[in-house]
């Protein structure tokens, strides 16, 4: 599975050394070593190297999640420096500041990395390395330009403390100092009880250096720097050349010394090392492939210089498609839910065309349907009542009142006053719009009584008055009040 495989890289300015780990289960599985070199190219640069690690990652198949690199001791510097501080937080706002003091120099063009070596009341001890931002930036660049995009940019020696501390070290290897000589570098890791982690120290060899001769001068040396109070009992050495004589070194030393074996508890075939360019090569780039186990303990070139942001880009891209494909799906979705409103009123408007010219072809009164529903109601009232008025006699078809109610209206007004005025009616003319009366009272004071009553529901129009026969006569148009 893609998702288990980690690929570390040991770099130095030549050459390379690659090892694609499975670390599925409680070992780690190698499932691929080689090294590659562009000593004896016309070209000799990172971008070069960088095309061979990543065509001999494709010859062999070696497919990984995640990769890490070991740069080699030739490529950074390592320093000694106090912090004030024992948080991890606080140490890492203030290591620039505090290796700039130590070194007395600036430090701009500088990248920073450290671990926590010890820590007591007055703050703790560094191990601080620092590397030429252009080195790391030509190297990532090639790198990332071939489709690999390291985590951890370490030192080679933090990748090999922690590959020793995985398969060779043991609870009976305390207040040990392990002396490893490969090709063209030594380390030296310090297992004390009183440090949390080992200290370390590297340094560059010569192949034509006496080896033996080299780790008498630099391990008491290495003794010394690391403190006071801190016994070294016993040596473990391991010769890349296989020149160094532990027994003799011991004796000369007066510390109990031997040998020890990189790749014997590491499971691995003989045929996979076949491609691989040593034993402390190997042990480096599986150190740094272990790089993923404890982000916590790595000391990383990349936390200060170009950060990784690798699973943030792959995050950012997936997030990106997805947006895109649901924008699509959304924009598809609503141009679908129009189609089909747009068809429906399409349908409905022309049922509606179709429907108003049969619609209004029927239809008694106005030729155009009222918009709003109170007005349409008030209308209906309306001729409801025309058509009860109609049926009782009270209004003509057309609409005006028929004789009957016109009479029943001249016969209610009169009888009111009938007796008391003595009126006698001589005849009544009843026309479309008005009543013509004519007729008599005892007196003129008798008829204005009766024009009294009538003018409560009647209009007197053209009227008349003379006194004949002892009688007061008149004759009047009444229209009836709306």
């Amino acid at each position: 599975m893609e998702g288990q495989n980690y690929l570390g890289i040991y770099l130095s300015n030549d050459s390379a050394t690659v090892v694609c780990i499975d670390s599925r289960g409680r070992g780690a599985n190698v499932l691929g070593c080689f090294s590659v070199s562009v000593r004896g190219q016309e070209e000799q640069s990172p971008q070069v190297l960088a095309r061979l690690i990543a065509e001999g990652c494709a010859e062999r198949e070696l497919v990984f999640s995640e990769a890490a690199v070991a740069l080699d001791c030739s490529m950074f510097m390592q320093h000694n420096v106090h912090s004030e501080f024992k948080d991890a937080k606080q140490i890492a706002a203030t290591v620039r500041f505090d290796t700039e003091e130590a070194l007395s120099g600036d430090i701009t063009d500088t990248a920073i990395a450290f671990k926590i070596t010890s820590s007591d009341q007055t703050g703790s001890a560094l191990a601080v390395f620092t590397a030429q931002r252009r080195t790391l930036s030509d190297i990532l660049l090639s790198l990332q330009s071939n489709n690999i995009d390291p985590v951890t940019v370490e030192p080679d020696i933090n990748c090999l403390s922690r590959f020793i501390v995985r398969n060779v070290f043991s609870t009976g290897d305390s207040d040990c100092l392990f002396a490893i000589l490969s090709g063209r570098s030594g380390y030296f890791l310090a297992f004390v009880k009183s440090q949390e982690v080992p200290a370390v120290r590297t340094f560059l060899t010569d192949p034509s250096q006496d080896r033996s001769e080299l780790l008498a001068r630099q391990i008491p040396l290495t003794i010394g720097l690391i403190g006071e109070g801190q016994p070294i009992n016993h040596l473990k050495i391991f010769d890349a050349a296989d020149t160094v004589s532990c027994q003799q070194l011991g004796e000369k030393l007066g510390i109990e010394a031997s040998g020890v074996d990189l790749i014997e508890s590491v499971a691995v075939d003989a045929d996979v090392l076949g491609d691989c360019g040593g034993a402390v090569d190997f042990a480096v780039a599986y150190g740094a492939a272990l790089a993923h186990l404890d982000r916590d303990q790595s000391v990383n070139f990349r936390n200060d210089f170009m950060p990784y942001q690798g699973k943030k880009l792959r995050l950012q891209k997936a997030l990106k498609v997805m947006s895109i494909s649901v924008s699509v799906l959304i924009v598809a979705l609503g141009m679908y839910v129009a189609s089909q409103l747009w068809r429906i009123n399409r349908d409905r408007s022309q049922l509606w065309s179709n429907f108003r010219s049969d619609y209004l072809a029927v239809m008694a009164g106005e030729k155009e349907m009222p918009t709003e529903s109170r007005e349409v109601v008030r209308k209906l009232r309306s001729e409801l009542n025309r058509i009860r008025s109609v049926q009782k006699g009270l209004l003509s078809v057309t609409g005006e009142e028929s004789v009957s109610a016109k009479l029943v209206m001249v016969l209610g007004a009169f009888n009111e006053c009938a007796k008391p005025t003595k009126l006698k009616i001589d005849r009544i003319h009843i026309m479309a719009k008005n009543i013509r009366i004519d007729g008599s009272t005892s007196s003129r004071k008798n008829t204005r009584k009766l024009l009294a009553a009538i003018k409560e529901k009647f209009v007197i129009g053209r009227d008349e008055y003379g006194s004949k026969g002892g009688r007061d006569n008149f004759s009047m148009t009444l229209v009836p009040k709306k």
